[in-house]
């Protein structure tokens, strides 16, 4: 089985859930058949080579032209096409995708998300006529209009409105393609089948690597970073120039820090992600870190005695939380936060939605090694048999293969 996986962002180095998810994904299929893994470098980005034991058998980057400019901003609002889609677009990486695609047959091509759908004219027409494989990180309409309700500028308002009703539409005639999708969890499965009933639509969740966050490998990353034990933090993780991690922090840090603060003068809060931005970096304190770019997360999680996933706005599952779990941190999250990953309240985490819940919630882990034990164990448990990469990248491999069969199939029909 050749596969072609066609991501819309570089995959190394793994400084986002997006390119977690892809590297993850990809090399479970690698495990079983040979995979070139396409990926796009934005213009200006500089390009950073894979380790070698990636396992692909062959990787190609493609340039996109400038992001964002006016041109594309005013073409992206009047339409069709939306912006994030002509972001991604450009007629030269189409001509070199077409290259790849002839260079050798493949059976299968995974694209990753609706940004890469402007491509899928080129696959289709590839020689063997490869299955087609849409993997959806979320349901980029959904985190729109949420960032709609939320955005405070009127201008910023109307602009999301608009792109998000582009982006629906774009969705819509991507289900309607007659390719295979996957997406995150069952409550997106539900909400696009409620939108297109006939779509060929499958689970494949986010996932976390169990063993990496044991207790036995976050103790030998302690010690390899040189890192003491400090005083017991409340941990946010995630990239910090994403706006809703932005909006969630700024949240908790303004309404929920000062009284847990008080309650609790042994605790520190803890913001670890890539490039904060002005106002993250505003929030540092005697008692908030913000870390920023960190080149092993794990020692951060074993002063944890809490992560916290305050998010308000977003889409998808939550990496955070199942890396939180993984590592034995008991996790307090809102509802929105932890939608779509199969969890149950006071038994994996707890839920919390306004900033009364939350800080109740912190003072109910913090007093309570009780209650920290018993949520890290069975969320810890729950991971390792549900989103540990190695469950999940079987059922990615059983319908990439189901679709090679069902070809070979057909093809053997025609011949008779």
């Amino acid at each position: 089985m050749k596969i072609l996986y066609f991501a819309p962002h570089q995959f190394w180095p793994l400084t986002t859930g997006a390119r977690l998810r892809d590297y993850q994904l990809a090399r479970k299929l690698a495990a079983r058949g040979p995979v070139t893994f396409v990926e796009m470098c934005s213009a200006g980005e500089e390009h950073q080579a894979p380790p070698e034991d990636a396992g692909f058998s062959s990787a190609v980057t493609l340039y996109k032209d400038r992001m964002y400019t006016p041109s594309k901003i005013a073409r992206g609002l009047a339409g069709p096409i939306p912006l994030t889609v002509l972001n991604c677009w450009s007629p030269q990486s189409a001509s070199q995708l077409a290259d790849v695609l002839r260079s050798r047959p493949f059976d299968t091509v995974q694209i990753e998300g609706v940004h890469l759908m402007e491509y899928l004219p080129i696959i289709q027409e590839a020689p063997g006529s490869p299955a087609i494989v849409v993997d959806w990180h979320n349901i980029e309409s959904e985190m729109m209009w949420r960032y709609a309700k939320t955005a405070r500028n009127w201008a910023k308002k109307i602009a999301a409105r608009r792109t998000a009703k582009l982006i629906e539409r774009a969705e819509d005639r991507l289900l309607d393609s007659y390719v295979t999708h996957t997406v995150t969890s069952e409550r997106e499965r539900q909400k696009l089948l409620s939108r297109r009933p006939s779509a060929n639509i499958q689970v494949i969740p986010n996932g976390v690597d169990a063993g990496y966050f044991s207790v036995k490998e976050i103790a030998q990353a302690c010690r390899r970073s040189g890192q003491q034990a400090s005083k017991p933090t409340i941990l946010f993780v995630g990239s910090m120039d994403y706006h809703a991690n932005i909006d969630a922090v700024t949240w908790f840090s303004r309404k929920v820090w000062p009284s847990i603060a008080r309650n609790h003068p042994e605790l520190r809060f803890t913001i670890v992600g890539r490039d904060p931005t002005r106002d993250v970096r505003a929030l540092a304190s005697d008692r908030i870190q913000v870390t920023g770019t960190v080149d092993d997360v794990r020692s951060y999680y074993a002063s944890a005695i809490a992560a916290i996933v305050p998010l308000r706005s977003g889409s998808g599952t939550r990496l955070k939380i199942l890396e939180a779990m993984a590592a034995g941190v008991p996790v307090i999250s809102t509802r929105l936060g932890a939608e779509g990953i199969e969890v149950v309240d006071n038994v994996h985490l707890l839920l919390a939605d306004t900033g009364s819940e939350m800080a109740a919630a912190v003072h109910r882990v913090a007093s309570s090694a009780e209650t920290r034990t018993r949520l890290s164990q069975s969320a810890r448990e729950l991971v390792c048999k549900v989103y540990d990469w190695s469950v999940i990248g079987k059922k990615l491999c059983a319908i990439h293969e189901d679709l090679v069969e069902s070809r070979s199939v057909r093809s053997l029909c025609k011949v008779s």
